[in-house]
């Protein structure tokens, strides 16, 4: 049976690097830098390399410090003008510097065979809704998912759950968001997980002709 994209549905979906937003802060408990670092090493040990924003502080600098001690590759991407801030970490497997935050969100897209959002602010929410809407949009079929620890994205998916209940969120959509508190869970949830049809393409869509075939393939 094909799947949504006319293709063959993932069983066992190849994760060779995933891509995490997190904050660039700590937050004010631990439990958010001890689960930041337990969910690097595990991804380090799965021998699953990490693309992130490229920083040194919070809880991006937590993941890259604790995936590289591990064995783990890490790539970051970062801004011309953040590097120039004296915040990118310089230790990575790689650092790729870019334009600016346009082509950083989108190098990162690239990089990533899955999208995790870890504890942060608005810039971690920016990211994550960003990158669910381009696989709504069916410009990508990967997976997203929320890392959540200590119930930090609990108050987000009762919102999301509420647009879904008011006809502005669909429930394929809503059901594609892989949300998990342990790294073996999500690991096991991404790499089963297999793509919805795109917006457009649903039988109750108005028309197809929105997204075009090659912007949907752009980051896949």
């Amino acid at each position: 049976m094909l799947d949504a994209h006319g293709e063959q549905p993932v069983a066992d979906r190849d994760l060779s690097r995933v891509t995490l937003f997190s904050g660039s802060a700590h937050g004010n408990s631990p439990v958010y830098a001890e689960e930041t670092a337990r969910l690097a090493r595990g991804l380090a040990e799965a021998g699953i390399g990490i693309a992130y924003g490229g920083g040194r502080v919070g809880l991006m600098g937590t993941l890259a410090d604790v995936a590289l001690d591990a064995g783990g590759e890490v790539l970051g991407v970062m801004p011309q003008s953040l590097v120039d801030g004296e915040i990118a970490h310089l230790g990575l497997t790689n650092l790729d510097v870019v334009p600016d935050m346009h082509a950083r969100k989108l190098r990162m897209a690239e990089l990533g065979d899955a999208f995790v959002a870890l504890p942060g602010g608005a810039g971690t929410l920016e990211e994550l809704f960003e990158v669910w809407t381009w696989q709504q949009l069916g410009i990508h079929a990967k997976p997203v998912a929320l890392y959540d620890v200590a119930g930090y994205w609990q108050p987000l998916l009762t919102a999301l759950d509420e647009m879904t209940a008011a006809g502005f969120l669909s429930t394929q959509l809503r059901a594609s968001l892989v949300v998990a508190s342990e790294p073996e869970q999500l690991l096991s949830e991404l790499s089963s997980w297999v793509a919805p049809a795109a917006k457009w393409e649903r039988p109750d869509a108005g028309s197809t002709a929105a997204t075009a075939p090659e912007e949907r393939r752009a980051v896949r």
